[in-house]
């Protein structure tokens, strides 16, 4: 009895250490605030996600235990009211010692890839800041002056430098989750660091090494759909700039009949041909067909205007009706392999309804067509 006694003690000891493993403990000071509340939030790929509301005591002490699995670490954000007072990044086991503010300054111990995460978080805000107060300056300079011109070449030479620093950040921090933050920096109102095309093999080799060290982390598979999405992006501008003889990429689906039939057939009789992305489980995009497209093709098909329309639909028995019962005269194919379509992957295609116009042979820039008389205008005008 006494050894089974023994084996049970030390299972229960393993249990709970095991249980112990697979959190994270944040202690917390959080000074000229006794007695009030902080916010634990958990960062869900790209959105916050409450977890809970702690209680600081008379001293402004808080204490917080995070589930935290294995090979998965957390991005774990502290708040006070609307401030954020402390940004972590922690693992399995972690225990962090954190000291914060009311107006948002903090110092943590115990994790060296918060550590981390602090420093690109200050190297950002530390960069923000000086690209706000150059853009204020140039706002009050005469707008073709020489003083503005300088100002915008500073303007420039910073972000390259700044951009220069992060990717050196990233190439020496490859299995740090820490790189993650950095790819998808947006300085400014709305300019991205990572915003090139060709920051696609940025995107795809840290999520190639970070999948090694962090193979079930859900921001690792998020970033590694992010980079799948960015390079294949990057595969169609070059092959669009390569595409010399065609001007595009050809594809060849089915139609309602079961033939198959090749964009590059149809753009060979057409002046203008208009690549249309849709899904007939959209009313609004069912809609489209009868009451904008419908009119313009009648009004100038007999010019040179065609239509090879792709429906992203998994049931093509549902899409084939819709065409049927509106009676679509253009080019209408569907593979039934929805948002797995090889044309959608060609194109990149990743919202729908989408556009495209090859006019003459070529791909040609188009305004997002929303509406007949915008639709009518862009077609007559390369007729």
């Amino acid at each position: 009895m006494r050894s089974y006694s023994k084996i049970a003690a030390a299972l229960a000891v393993i249990s709970l250490l095991a249980s112990c493993s697979s959190r994270a403990r944040i202690d917390g000071i959080l000074a000229d605030a006794p007695s009030s509340e902080v916010i634990v939030k958990l960062l869900d790929v790209n959105r916050y996600q409450i977890l809970d509301t702690v209680k600081t005591d008379a001293s402004g002490h808080y204490s917080y235990k995070v589930d935290v699995a294995q090979g998965q670490p957390e991005f774990i954000y502290v708040f006070y009211k609307d401030t954020k007072i402390a940004s972590l990044l922690l693992q399995a086991g972690d225990r962090v010692d954190v000291s914060s503010d009311t107006l948002g300054s903090y110092s943590v111990t115990g994790s060296d890839e918060t550590l981390k995460l602090m420093d690109v978080e200050k190297d950002e805000a530390d960069f923000s800041n000086r690209l706000l107060a150059s853009a204020y300056r140039l706002r009050d300079l005469p707008e073709n002056s020489d003083a503005a011109a300088e100002l915008k070449k500073k303007m420039t030479q910073d972000y390259i430098a700044y951009y220069r620093s992060r990717v050196k950040y990233i190439l020496t921090n490859s299995h740090s989750l820490t790189v993650i933050p950095v790819l998808y920096q947006v300085v400014g109102e709305d300019l991205p660091v990572f915003g090139q095309l060709t920051d696609a093999i940025h995107f795809s080799n840290m999520a190639d090494s970070l999948g090694t060290i962090y193979p079930d982390s859900k921001y690792v598979k998020a970033l590694q759909k992010e980079a799948s999405r960015r390079q294949q992006y990057l595969n169609l501008s070059t092959r669009l700039s390569n595409a010399e003889e065609a001007g595009y990429p050809d594809v060849e689906l089915g139609n309602v009949k079961g033939e198959k039939v090749r964009l590059s057939s149809v753009v060979a009789s057409s002046k203008v041909v208009m690549l249309y992305f849709w899904t007939s489980t959209d009313a609004a995009q069912t809609l489209f067909n009868t009451d904008v497209m419908l009119p313009v093709y009648e009004e100038f098909k007999d010019n040179g205007f065609e239509i090879y329309s792709v429906c992203a639909d998994v049931d093509k028995s549902a899409w084939a009706a819709v065409v049927r019962n509106q009676n679509l005269p253009w080019v209408n194919v569907c593979d039934g392999n929805g948002s797995a379509s090889v044309a959608l992957a060609t194109y990149n295609v990743q919202s729908l309804p989408v556009s495209y116009f090859i006019v003459d042979g070529k791909l040609t820039p188009a305004p997002g067509v929303k509406d007949e008389a915008t639709l009518r205008r862009f077609i007559k005008d390369r007729l």
